[in-house]
């Protein structure tokens, strides 16, 4: 039977591309397996796929009892599809703290190391047999790892995910910043999207002390094209937090060339956690947080009601 690979859902590059990585390296080693999307790729995801050559995986929105599977990307139940705990999960490969929750028929491989990108994770797990991966997987963990350190600028950032993206980035012919440039500016193109798409777009679901929030982040080179929407972007909020079950959304608009947050402010509940998460004064209805990049280790760490 077919191994399905995913990652979690709103999927961004290393989601989306750590499940297509992953699915090459099992049929690579005489295994059936094909990658699969919780949602539709974010727009840099979509670049990349494009880049390298790939179709957008077959969307999967709920498995079947007993379908063999391997997340990556993620162990949190609440990112995965409907019926997962009845699925024969095979593995889990991830580098987010360990969130509970997930059952499996029986004893499985779960691999978590602190790497900026999973797609790192997969290469070290692949071991010699990364280095026969064709110039398109190698494309692939390359994007990954420069996604999710936002081109060594995230505090995620280690010496491991570096090294590699430089080997891969040589061996593939590849400059680095302008290679990230053309990323960035495909992530940063979010004018086509609903205000409710752009909170949902990369956004977990977390409970901070009984609130219920969901966090969204978005990444770009141009944080005021996002910004200039933000009355709308804050009357969203209300109906997506409803839609999803959640208490409140918080925005985080990461300006990615000056290596800072924008929190937007729409009421005193946002208001109490920029101040008491971050130290911010907040005096309108948004604050500026500096330095802070990385929503896995700055912003969920950090938040408190």
């Amino acid at each position: 039977m077919t191994t399905l690979v995913f990652g979690h859902k709103s999927p961004d590059t290393d989601a989306t591309g750590s499940a297509l990585i992953w699915a090459w390296y099992l049929n690579a080693t005489g295994f059936s397996a094909e990658a699969r999307v919780l949602g539709t790729p974010n727009t840099e995801a979509a670049f990349v796929l494009k880049r390298w050559g790939f179709e957008t995986p077959a969307l999967l929105t709920e498995i079947a009892a007993g379908q063999p599977c391997v997340i990556v990307d993620t162990n949190n139940p609440a990112e995965l599809p409907e019926g997962i705990n009845s699925a024969d999960i095979r593995a889990i490969i991830d580098h987010h703290a360990l969130i509970g929750g997930l059952k499996t028929k029986g004893p499985i491989e779960i691999t978590i190391r602190p790497l900026a990108c999973t797609a790192t994770l997969l290469h070290q797990l692949m071991g010699h047999v990364a280095e026969t991966a064709p110039e398109a997987i190698k494309g692939l963990i390359l994007s990954c790892i420069l996604s999710d350190t936002l081109e060594f600028r995230s505090p995620t950032t280690t010496p491991v995910d570096r090294a590699l993206a430089e080997k891969l980035a040589a061996d593939l012919g590849i400059e680095i910043p302008a290679y990230a440039a053309e990323m960035f500016a495909a992530k940063s193109d979010v004018s086509h999207f609903s205000d409710a798409a752009l909170l949902r777009m990369d956004s977990k679901e977390y409970n901070v002390d009984g609130v219920e929030f969901r966090v969204s982040v978005l990444e770009t080179t141009s944080p005021a094209t996002v910004l200039s929407r933000k009355e709308s972007l804050m009357a969203s909020m209300l109906d997506v937090a409803r839609e999803d079950g959640a208490d409140q959304v918080l925005l985080f608009v990461i300006d990615i060339l000056n290596e800072e947050a924008t929190l937007l402010v729409p009421n005193d509940l946002t208001k109490q956690v920029a101040e008491k998460s971050f130290g911010a004064t907040v005096t309108g209805d948004t604050v500026v947080l500096p330095g802070i990049m990385s929503r896995k280790k700055q912003i969920i760490p950090a938040l408190k009601v």
